[in-house]
C-alpha cells in the first residue's frame, strides 16, 4: 500500500510540474489558463497527500473556482487576444530565465543543506471552526482587500475588451 502511494504522490507531483512548465511555456494564453488549472489541481491533490483536507478544499474553491475563473473569462473577454500580428514573446525572456536559474540553484542549496525533522512527529490538527472564527475576526482585512483586487481585475478585463465605438 505504502508503494502506491508513493506512486500516486510522485504522478500528482509530476502533473503539478507539467501544468507549471505548460503554464509558463505555453504560447497561447488560453493554453497557459488550463496548464494553470492542471497546476492548482495538482497542488490540491498534494495538499491531501498531506491530510490537509480543509486547504485542498480552498484551494479548488478560490483558485481553481474563483481565481482561474476570473482568468479565462478576462482571457475570453478580450477580442485581440487571438490576433496572429499580436507579439507571443517577451524580449525579456533570457533574462527571466538566467533569473530563474539562479533561484532555482539557490533554493535547490537551501533545501539540501537543511536538515529537515524527520522524527515523525504528528502536529495537532487545527479545527476547521478555529479557521473560520479566525477568517471572520482576524483575517477579515485581508478577504475584503482580496475581494477588491478581484473585482478590480474584473472591471478591467471589461475595460480592456471594450470594443470603441467610432463615430
Amino acid at each position: 500500500m505504502e508503494f502506491a502511494a508513493k506512486i500516486g504522490f510522485y504522478g500528482v507531483a509530476a502533473a503539478t510540474l507539467a501544468g507549471a512548465w505548460f503554464t509558463v511555456s505555453a504560447r497561447n494564453l488560453f493554453r497557459a489558463a488550463l496548464g494553470l488549472a492542471l497546476a492548482l489541481f495538482g497542488v490540491a491533490g498534494l495538499f491531501l497527500y498531506m491530510e490537509a483536507e480543509f486547504l485542498a478544499a480552498v484551494q479548488l474553491l478560490v483558485y481553481v473556482g474563483a481565481i482561474l475563473t476570473l482568468m479565462i473569462f478576462g482571457i475570453m473577454l478580450t477580442h485581440r487576444i487571438a490576433d496572429p500580428n499580436l507579439k507571443k514573446w517577451n524580449r525579456q525572456s533570457g533574462r527571466a530565465g538566467i533569473v530563474s536559474a539562479v533561484i532555482g540553484v539557490g533554493l535547490s542549496a537551501i533545501f539540501l543543506k537543511a536538515s529537515w525533522n524527520q522524527s515523525g512527529a504528528d502536529f495537532p490538527p487545527v479545527p476547521v471552526p478555529f479557521l473560520g472564527r479566525a477568517i471572520l475576526t482576524t483575517q477579515l482585512l485581508a478577504f475584503e482587500l482580496l475581494s477588491l483586487l478581484l473585482l478590480g481585475a474584473l472591471v478591467g478585463s471589461l475595460y480592456i475588451a471594450r470594443k470603441e465605438k467610432r463615430c
